[in-house]
């Protein structure tokens, strides 16, 4: 079946009746859970699984992947309007969002997540469907050691790029690493790091972790001055439309984080997670004004949007193609899959084009249908602004213990949120990024499974980082961004005019001796 024939085919079985109602079933339902705090797409997906048993296996992963990137939609909004990140994605979405609607341009920020997103899941779409073949068998070249050199290569990425203390960036990846070493070792049944405590057996909570850095810890830290920064009291039209300049500034990061979401996502085993972190430590490599992010620039939520968009649909590609997921929210896809008697694997093109050519039609409809949602109602998320914040925070901390307590029904869940909102709170005062933290606590578990798989295919050999070419490449291209800021320091001391390094402190710039 020719690409052409398999989109025809696949309009015929997208726009039945059936189908199509489940399909904007779960891009609505995806965006709803997506807006509230703490409520995020897998919770939304693991109560949808029952309900699968009594529909068609179409009807099924269409309605579920309609709550997958419904959710990309909605997460955005919390994490720019409250800072309320309910997914890892939409951790980097907070870091310029959240100062734009500081800023009074949270409606700006919405349009271009919304646009972004938008553009990012059709280019995405176009990818997986000119390119799925391509993309399938390039991730089967991908061995352990390239895991776990590219996954190393983006933690070094994203404490290096940007960073003015790359020492406590460092600092934030390696304690994301040791908490993600908590729970049973897969390989051994060992207990790490859990003191005892049987709640901490299966590891931390992500959703926990996540809540309790960005979602208590930003409470804590505007109780005291509340209500002394407010949005406009009416918000107009053009305050939700771009300026020329936002959108000149918008069209190169979508593209580039298309693609990079696009290669990363056919990966298995990478998931959208740190597609958005390296298009953001991407946008901020290559602009003229890296200073810039982190205080409201629109690249730092262009980019990483349309990155783990993209990323969200081609990381269909591995799962039906392989069988292997790309993320937790994948498995939990491939275990509808299997409920419903369909076995993944490379054939599955060829024995079930109903299922590949509807999903990937059903793609563009619910996008199609979300943009067409949420554009209205961008109004509606920035008028949430003026809410003053002592109403509203409280009413965020019960989100925050809904959301989190649906995940595994834990009543420690919740006390740990609350520990380590205070944690992060005391983070932030000492200017350290607990988003390193949280991408060194997902991507530390992936990157010990594939380097020990690494070394048991090589025997303890190490040298089969180097000697595999792709490997090997991720690993020059972490020591490179190690060694650059430390050769351009060097090259700035010797500047005209500069002090020679003082170890010892004895001279300073002005006065020469202390």
């Amino acid at each position: 079946m020719t690409t052409l024939e398999g989109l025809a085919h696949g309009f015929t079985v997208a726009l039945q009746p059936e189908v199509l109602i489940y399909s904007l079933f779960g891009a609505l339902l995806g965006t709803f859970v997506g807006v509230l705090p703490g409520i995020g797409a897998m919770a939304a997906i693991t109560l949808l699984l029952p309900l699968t048993y009594y529909i068609s296996s179409e009807a099924a992963l269409v309605m579920l992947a309609g709550v997958y990137y419904g959710a990309q939609y909605g997460g955005a909004v919390a994490s720019i309007l409250l800072r309320l990140p309910g997914t890892p994605q939409s951790v980097v979405t907070a870091l310029d969002g959240y100062p734009m609607a500081q800023q009074g341009r949270g409606g700006v920020a919405l349009f271009t997540a919304m646009i972004s997103s938008f553009a990012g899941s059709m280019l995405g779409i176009v990818v997986l469907v000119v390119l799925a073949g391509w993309l399938s068998a390039v991730a089967t070249e991908f061995g352990a050691a390239d895991y776990a050199a590219m996954m190393i290569m983006g933690l070094v990425a994203a404490s290096t790029i940007g960073s003015k203390h790359p020492a406590k960036s460092f600092a934030m990846v390696v304690l994301g690493l040791i908490l993600g070493c908590v729970g049973t070792d897969v390989n051994s049944g060992a207990q790490r790091l859990t003191f005892g405590r049987t709640e901490l057996i299966d590891g931390i909570n992500l959703v926990a972790l996540a809540m309790g850095l960005f979602g208590v810890a930003e409470v804590i830290s505007n109780i005291r001055r509340a209500d002394r920064h407010g949005p406009p009291d009416r918000v107009t039209l053009r305050q939700l439309i771009p300026t020329r300049q936002d959108l000149r500034r918008m069209v190169a990061p979508v593209l580039r984080g298309t693609g990079l979401g696009g290669m990363l996502g056919a990966l298995p085993g990478t998931g959208s997670t740190i597609s958005s972190f390296l298009s953001y430590a991407m946008e901020q490599r290559i602009a003229r004004q890296p200073e810039r992010f982190g205080k409201g620039a629109i690249e730092g939520v262009a980019g990483p949007e349309a990155a783990n968009n993209s990323a969200a649909i081609t990381a269909f590609v591995p799962t039906l193609t392989l069988g292997i997921p790309g993320d937790p929210i994948m498995a939990l896809m491939l275990g509808a899959l299997i409920i419903h008697g369909i076995q993944p694997g490379p054939l599955m093109l060829e024995a079930r084009p109903d299922m590949f050519w509807g999903l990937v039609v059903s793609f563009g409809i619910g996008n199609l249908f979300l943009l067409i949602l949420n554009l209205p109602l961008i109004g509606i998320w920035v008028s949430m602004l003026r809410i003053p914040f002592r109403w509203l925070y409280p009413a965020i901390i019960v989100f925050i213990c809904l959301g989190v307590y649906s995940v595994r029904g834990s009543v420690f869940d919740i006390a740990m949120v609350a520990g380590i909102g205070a944690v992060g709170y005391a983070l932030s005062l000492a200017a350290f990024s607990p988003a390193l933290l949280l991408l060194g606590f997902v991507l530390g578990p992936l990157i010990e499974t594939n380097l020990r798989r690494a070394m048991l295919i090589s025997r303890g050999d190490p040298m089969i980082f180097l000697e595999r070419p792709i490997a090997c490449g991720f690993i020059m291209a972490a020591v490179a961004l190690i060694l650059f800021p430390m050769v351009k320091s060097v090259f700035r001391g010797r500047r005209p005019g500069a002090l020679p390094p003082d170890p010892r402190g004895i001279w300073t710039k002005k006065k020469g001796r202390r």
